[in-house]
């Protein structure tokens, strides 16, 4: 089930089902709501976005309850989520599904807002997106990409290439907005050639996995895994828990892997990298792309969690395309 693509004029509504929008700076907030209204929505918010406790998120109901007036609300065509943090999962048990498969529109956020991505595709098999907060829209340089494959995903109903950015930054721009480095892309990184169709599966590795073993995690079968990770992961880390994944039931059904861009503090090396990969018997035979802009490392792009790919690596040359989901 693919939600109807948006428009300008539409109602897009902000929650804050991870951390508080009080962590995110009032010039930022400024910044993301102008460009929103720029692009032609009508940016409203949940009722409870600025509450928060002593982690800076809310109660388990409150922010439940700005979930679902959003999705009950017929003026609202789309949801972005404030930004990420650790405690989505919290929610899972409290989510009217019935109530979001009644009502499919865009929901969008990344990092902890993972558990959410996959859980509704799996109990009402609507497809979100892994794709920019609404904090995401308050970045001053470089953010052409990224809105551009938003547009993309939401607005378009028609297949895209995700192709390398040409600059790549890792700044904690949301610190100093004014004091960035952006560096060259090199383009994709082909671990292992191959060429795979599927249904996208993934998103933030570390968070996926809270999932593993819980009616909320959607089946592998005939899938493309996208995964990244962010600064807190490590190549340990990253190690374990994609062979966490690797060793659920369904994994056999995984086609290809793409791997998002990792952050500088991760210690991640392109030869780490490649041992790591080299190392899971699991995915012999099958591409595997790195680098991709997707996750954490800025900018990145949209990708429909529950949508179809399909994966070309060979050479020096590697394709991801996003197949029309509609």
């Amino acid at each position: 089930m693919v939600p109807s693509t948006l428009k300008a004029g539409d109602e897009i509504r902000i929650i804050a089902p991870s951390r508080s929008m009080a962590v995110i700076k009032g010039e930022q907030r400024e910044i993301a709501e102008d460009r929103l209204k720029q692009l032609g929505f009508n940016v409203t918010y949940g009722k409870n976005i600025y509450d928060h406790d002593e982690f800076f998120s809310n109660s388990i109901e409150a922010r439940v309850e700005d979930l679902h007036d959003a999705f009950a609300d017929r003026n609202v065509k789309g949801i972005l989520t404030v930004i990420g943090g650790y405690n989505a999962n919290q929610l899972l048990r409290s989510i009217d599904y019935e109530l979001i498969r009644r009502n499919p529109k865009v929901f969008c956020g990344y990092s902890d807002i993972t558990v959410l991505n996959l859980a509704i595709l799996q109990k009402t098999g609507l497809v979100s997106y892994s794709g920019p907060h609404f904090s995401t829209f308050g970045v001053k340089a470089g953010f052409e990409y990224t809105q551009d494959y938003f547009l993309k995903a939401v607005t378009e109903a028609k297949e895209y290439t995700i192709e390398a950015s040409e600059t790549w930054s890792d700044d904690a721009w949301f610190l100093d907005q004014d004091n960035r480095t952006f560096h060259k892309n090199e383009g994709y990184r082909i671990l292992q050639e191959g060429a795979a169709e599927g249904t996208i599966i993934g998103g933030n590795l570390c968070t996926m996995n809270l999932l593993h073993g819980t009616e909320y995690m959607p089946s592998l079968k005939d899938t493309i895994l996208f995964i990244e990770d962010d600064e807190e992961s490590h190549p340990l880390t990253f190690d374990r828990d994609l062979q966490s994944v690797l060793h659920l039931p369904d994994a056999g059904g995984i086609k290809a892997v793409v791997i998002g861009r990792f952050q500088k503090e991760s210690g991640m090396t392109d030869y780490a990298l490649e041992q790591i990969i080299a190392s899971k018997k699991e995915l012999n035979g099958i591409p595997v792309i790195a680098n991709a802009n997707f996750g954490h490392v800025h900018p990145f792009a949209a990708v429909p969690i529950g949508g179809r790919a399909r994966i070309a690596a060979k050479g020096s040359k590697a394709e991801i395309k996003i197949l029309n989901n509609n």
